[in-house]
């Protein structure tokens, strides 16, 4: 039996700290259409919500060719807790804070009349690898997301393990040094100590390169410090190096345990400077058994902000196409007519009906 992939759509979008992603996909989870945009998700979650929804009908009107729309994607910065014999969202989980009690899943929801899913950005970026990049054919497989947080999604007879909150791969809570007090991993080799430690360098003259971006930019990001050390820049190569080596220190650990066949680096920090790349690899070589590394290989991700919308969509056609979900609409023809996603949307709707709006800022003065 074959499904004809073309018969619904797909929406997906991947929301990370400074960028907003979206995409629209067929039932085999190929990307028809991509977007990407710079958003700021540490501000209020209404107005990123009507520009994902502007967004979304955007790429409807260009792509849907009538086809409805069997499912939404969401890829985004934290774990998302899972839930115990729900197939279907019908309430926001946890993921942002400051967006607590904000009906982000019910409002896209009721509005396309389609059921969403959401993942961590770590989750999907692993599963967008499996299935279009590097990990193609895998079956045991990290992947190391390397930005403001530092995280890793693991593959295991090419599935994603979650753990049993779906939590897994935390590794940037991780503290470098056994001594008490040492920083975590994030806080000492994420992209904002990296960006830190620039800023200093530009400051104390250390760096003319990275003085000379301060002084055009007025602020220094670890882009910024990739680049930099693209042209040549010592203290700018030296600060990814020191990154890439605790990272590889703490990515040792879990290839001694999982002894995977492949590694992939992503995230904003990774994608700009082989600096880093180089630095985990010559870690992990150098930290593990022997045994593990002799067929290991490294990679810096090839499909930069699109693995999150690949990984998303293959989360939503797994989760469509799952012998518990199949066998409810099966039947029916549509996953919208399972009877579990008509109880989600009753119930996002009820939710909907009662939340109160959230009271708008004035409007500013002159």
């Amino acid at each position: 039996m074959r499904f004809n992939a073309d018969i619904g759509r797909v929406l997906v979008a991947t929301l990370d700290q400074t960028a907003l992603g979206v995409g629209i996909a067929d039932l085999d989870g190929h990307l028809l259409m991509e977007h990407h945009e710079a958003i700021d998700l540490a501000s209020d979650p209404s107005p990123i919500l009507n520009r994902l929804i502007a967004l979304f009908e955007w790429v409807l009107e260009k792509h849907q060719n009538r086809k409805p729309v069997w499912g939404v994607g969401l890829s985004v910065p934290g774990p998302v807790a899972m839930v115990e014999g729900a197939d279907f969202l019908c309430r926001t989980p946890e993921f942002m804070p400051g967006w607590e009690g904000f009906p982000f899943v019910e409002r896209l929801l009721v509005h396309f009349n389609a059921p969403v899913w959401m993942r961590s950005s770590v989750e999907t970026m692993t599963m967008g690898e499996l299935k279009a990049g590097g990990g193609v054919g895998q079956q045991t497989m990290l992947f190391i997301k390397v930005g403001t947080r530092i995280g890793a999604g693991i593959a295991v007879n090419g599935t994603v393990y979650r753990g049993a909150q779906g939590a897994a791969g935390l590794i940037g809570q991780i503290p470098v040094a056994t001594v008490a007090g040492s920083p975590t991993l994030e806080a000492a080799a994420g992209s904002t100590a990296i960006a830190a430690a620039a800023t200093t360098a530009a400051l104390s003259g250390q760096s003319p390169y990275l003085a000379d971006t301060l002084d055009r930019l007025g602020e220094i990001t670890a882009i910024d410090v990739g680049q930099a050390a693209q042209m040549g820049d010592s203290i700018a190569t030296e600060l990814l190096s020191k990154s890439g080596r605790l990272i590889g220190e703490t990515v040792a650990a879990l290839t001694n345990m999982i002894n995977p066949a492949l590694i992939v680096l992503g995230g904003s920090a990774a994608q700009t400077s082989d600096t880093i790349l180089a630095a985990v690899r010559e870690a992990v070589y150098r930290n593990s058994h022997p045994l593990v590394t002799r067929d290991l290989r490294i990679l810096r991700s090839q499909m930069g902000s699109s693995a999150g919308l690949v990984g998303a969509a293959a989360v939503v056609t797994e989760q469509i196409f799952s012998t518990a979900t199949l066998r409810g609409w099966i039947t029916q023809g549509s996953v919208l007519d399972h009877p579990g996603f008509q109880d989600a949307l009753d119930a996002a709707n009820q939710r909907l009906a009662a939340v109160p709006t959230r009271p708008q800022p004035p409007a500013p003065t002159a």
